[in-house]
């Protein structure tokens, strides 16, 4: 009875909190009903996004930004995508939330508050790039299952924290280990506390990288609830997936981590090319590790009208995984000349390198501005859609939009 009763004023607490307001008559809300205005959320209100986000899904939340909105160079939660595998943890007791460092490869577990982490660690502020290894997805064919993300699901956000690094030096790891798994406090879909809705990782080459942070602000401030309050891994320049939020738990493995989505064909792609549509087996998939390079036009949105003899000035972001971009190009005539952008250096490592260039118009017409990165060990992005695989992961075919002259 008493945990029957913790739950139901543990769910009106946090449904007064949505709606901002008390909720008269409480009491007399007969068993199962949702009030009216839990019904249908405004996710826009409910996570602080702009209109212009495209929602592709409420269970579990997914919500992606169209190119125009990723203008800034840092970007803000407000046009910051959203991939979610579980429900959203609500209630969360920060002075209470700790971190445990476990697994077959520490010397002994450890567990830190979140004020323990702040302040016995030096903390590190870097831009980092997250992409949904499934951004583009929509493009292939055939279909492939998942939320259909077009170029939206990626982000370049200033993200504090401390070094993962320093961490397991702290906690004491063993030769033998290979992996890191996270845990975290979302649930599963089911309701089921046993099961995880995701629970992925990285090797310890990368979980030992300079700027593999456990972040606690973003561009300055709490992480929002809907990217890892209070406490999230940040693993630039690999998906998004292994960038655990809302993290409780680090296990450092002597294997190759096996929980939730770590097995085929999640997260994966074949390890040799396949033809469209053709079945693959679990066995012949590989994890996906960095991301492979890419570019974003955004600016001007696409669709943009000028007059004859105007100068067009476009700009956007490239990235290029864990490497750097090298050179930035632009074509006008679909892909049969190229000219050259001006590109910036990254901030910092694996930090998204922004474009410009001035476009000048033959004549009146239809025009595409189609844009290519080259990253520095020569690899150009395809003119059309990459190799195909069963799940719709790593799209990096040229962005284009559409321009008229009149």
């Amino acid at each position: 009875m008493k945990r029957r009763k913790f739950i139901r004023n543990t769910f009106l607490g946090t449904a007064a909190s949505l709606m901002g307001a008390d909720i008269v008559f409480s009491a007399s809300i007969p068993k199962g009903y949702t009030p009216i205005a839990l019904q249908n959320p405004d996710p826009y209100k409910l996570f602080n996004k702009d209109k212009g986000m495209t929602i592709l899904n409420d269970k579990p939340w997914n919500i992606e930004a169209k190119a125009h909105l990723l203008d800034d160079n840092i970007t803000p939660n407000k046009y910051m995508f959203i991939r979610n595998n579980g429900l959203i943890p609500q209630n969360i007791d920060i002075a209470n939330w700790k971190l445990t460092i476990d697994g077959e490869s520490v010397s002994s577990p450890k567990t830190y508050t979140l004020q323990e982490l702040k302040s016995k660690f030096k903390n590190y502020t870097y831009q980092l790039t997250l992409e949904c290894g499934g951004n583009g997805r929509s493009e292939f064919n055939p279909p492939a299952k998942g939320n259909q993300w077009t170029v939206g699901a990626v982000s370049c956000a200033e993200w504090t924290g401390v070094r993962l690094k320093d961490i397991l030096e702290d906690v004491g790891v063993k030769d033998h280990a290979v992996y890191i798994g996270y845990h975290a406090a979302d649930t599963h879909l089911s309701g089921d506390p046993k099961k995880e809705p995701i629970s992925r990782g990285v090797p310890m080459h990368k979980a030992l990288q300079e700027e593999t942070l456990l972040a606690f602000k973003m561009n300055g401030e709490d992480i929002p609830l809907a990217h890892g309050y209070p406490l999230r891994l940040v693993a630039g320049g690999w998906p998004a997936s292994a960038s655990g939020k809302w993290i409780n738990r680090i296990s450092v493995r002597n294997k190759v981590h096996d929980g939730t989505k770590m097995k085929a064909p999640a997260y994966r792609v074949p390890c040799k090319p396949v033809a469209p549509g053709e079945k693959v087996k679990d066995a012949d998939m590989c994890i996906i590790e960095s991301m492979p390079v890419k570019s974003l036009i955004t600016y001007p949105k696409s669709g943009a009208m000028i007059n004859e003899e105007e100068i067009l000035n476009i700009r956007g972001h490239a990235w290029a995984g864990e490497l750097q971009v090298e050179t930035m190009e632009y074509s006008i005539d679909f892909g049969a000349t190229w000219n050259a952008c001006k590109l910036e250096n990254p901030v910092n490592r694996l930090a998204w390198q922004h474009f410009k260039a001035s476009i000048e118009f033959p004549k009146k017409g239809y025009y595409e501005i189609w844009a290519r990165a080259t990253d520095n060990k020569g690899v150009s992005q395809p003119m059309i859609l990459p190799g195909w695989n069963p799940k719709g992961y790593l799209n990096n075919a040229c962005h284009r939009i559409a321009v008229k002259v009149k």
